[in-house]
């Protein structure tokens, strides 16, 4: 998910994480053809650590861009293979879905290895259609220049919204005039990419992963291509039947009670900030009103900044954060440092020094998702009345802007990719083995989400991880055993280390 100001959250761009037309929600299975390739390298341009090891093969799978139009035009999508490190590997490989919509899965391929989940079967990673390593890579440079200078801006403004416009619309005039079809990036095409990719390599059953967004496609892959699918692990959950654009506010309402919670749980976090909710509601109010200006100092190649922290920035700077486990144990601290004007502590935090850059994120299937599953069913007002009981402490100018994605019914009109079949939005109703991991202080896809996806799984498990944030697999060691232990035994495994799990400490 783009995201005006991530980088006031210290370096909070998840390339998993994240969230939820058909050029065919029908699709019906087509021929697509695989081929080897080289690894990228680099895989992660500044980051040698995330070039793929020996272990991995890798390839293209060529697909048609939009399945409804016969003989038209092929894009590729990026496949690594990591070889199982057993010497006597199972048969069923796991495909692993990233989220966003946009991000890289081959980018976290060490990273994945490092957890095991190549331990007894091949692991397959997939840069997504419109994603890094797929032809085209569909990035917006003109948004990555106006998210820079945005830092500087208030949210807020009308203002900033119109001038992030005119960049996407830049962005947008730029790719179809390179004969793009935006429309086609969505997840039914996606689905249909992942099916089709089985095929190809001959697997007769493999096991899916899929996380946040990844969890979607997951999802509508069980229910409109199932054949072949042995179990699913899905992580921080977005249901299909779910709106994420008018879910986004009442998900961060049960995101942040669960934290508020946590926190009055743990007598030293209680004792220090003994009305966390009331401080959060009061200062959001406040800086909508009048935003803070704080001047962050340049640390090496990173040059100082005028930074404007508005009340929508606040908000969504504290639930962007539970993206990452690790920062969720210094929000109690941070809100407070807001409401007091800590300068000093938010420079040590949230307001520390970050590069920007080019951001790695497809925009072109971030926004081809969001705008035909999402936004072209809703409007502001629908969004406005969704939040406001959620969060009556919060005011309307703050609720009226999306978390993450503040001004996406407006881009959408002018990314113009038409609405999703309302088939793709159904629910998923499958009797496969699935393991639906959540974190309880994830205020992006919460608890509930899971619960919601679970109701058509007769044999789906939810587990819990206790102050766990968002993508669950990456942050517990607890829920990277109970998954591999899953994937071996889907219809008997122990999932009991999870009730041992302890919220961390606050700050």
């Amino acid at each position: 998910m783009r995201n005006h100001g991530a980088v006031l959250v210290m370096l909070l761009a998840v390339l998993t994480g994240g969230c939820a037309g058909p050029s065919g929600s029908e699709s019906t299975p087509t021929s697509a053809i695989f081929e080897a390739a080289p690894c990228p390298q680099p895989n992660v341009p500044g980051v040698p650590a995330a070039d793929l090891g020996p272990e991995f093969s890798c390839g293209f799978l060529t697909v048609p861009e939009n399945r409804s139009i016969p003989d038209g035009r092929t894009i590729k999508v990026a496949v690594a293979r990591a070889a199982a490190q057993s010497p006597q590997p199972r048969p069923d490989p796991l495909v692993y879905l990233t989220g966003g919509p946009g991000g890289s899965g081959l980018a976290l391929g060490n990273s994945l290895v490092g957890m095991g989940l190549n331990r007894d079967r091949d692991l397959i990673l997939v840069d997504q259609r419109g994603t890094l390593h797929a032809e085209p890579a569909l990035f917006c440079p003109e948004l990555d220049e106006f998210n820079a200078a945005a830092l500087s801006m208030s949210t807020q403004d009308p203002a900033t919204g119109e001038r992030g416009l005119n960049a996407l619309r830049a962005c947008h005039d730029r790719l179809t005039g390179d004969g793009i079809d935006l429309s086609a990036f969505n997840t039914p095409e996606n689905v249909a990419d992942i099916a089709d990719l089985r095929t190809a390599l001959g697997i007769a059953e493999w096991n899916v992963y899929g996380v946040s967004y990844g969890s979607d496609i997951a999802l509508q892959l069980v229910r409109d291509r199932p054949d072949g699918i042995r179990s699913v692990v899905l992580d921080s959950l977005v249901p299909p039947q779910v709106n994420l654009v008018e879910q986004m506010w009442p998900s961060a309402a049960e995101g942040l009670a669960a934290l508020f919670d946590a926190c009055a749980a743990q007598p030293s976090c209680d004792r220090a900030y003994p009305d966390l909710a009331g401080q959060f509601s009061a200062t959001v109010r406040r800086l909508a009103a009048e935003p803070m200006v704080v001047n962050v100092p340049g640390a090496g190649d990173i040059p100082p900044r005028r930074v404007i922290v508005d009340g929508y920035q606040l908000a969504n700077m504290v639930i962007s954060a539970t993206l990452n486990t690790s920062a969720i144990p210094g929000l109690p601290k941070a809100i407070h440092a807001f409401a007091t004007n800590d300068v000093p502590t938010l420079l040590d935090g949230m307001l520390a020094p970050v590069a920007t850059g080019a951001s790695l994120v497809g925009a072109g299937l971030t926004y081809g998702v969001f705008c035909r599953e999402g936004a072209a069913s809703t409007d502001t007002p629908t969004v406005l009345a969704l939040a406001q009981p959620a969060l009556p402490g919060l005011p309307a100018e703050v609720l009226s802007l999306v978390p993450q994605i503040p001004r996406i019914i407006e881009e959408c009109g002018v990314w113009n990719v038409g609405r999703a079949d309302p088939a793709v939005l159904a629910p998923v109703r499958s009797d496969i083995p699935t393991l639906l991991l959540t974190g309880t202080l994830d205020a992006v896809t919460p608890p509930s989400q899971a619960e919601l996806a679970a109701e058509g799984l007769p044999n789906g498990r939810v587990v819990r991880i206790p102050g766990s944030g968002h993508d669950v697999l990456s942050q517990s060691p607890c829920a990277q055993q109970i998954t591999i232990d899953f994937l071996d035994a889907p219809t008997d495994y122990d999932a009991g280390c999870a009730a041992a799990v302890q919220v961390p400490a606050f700050d």
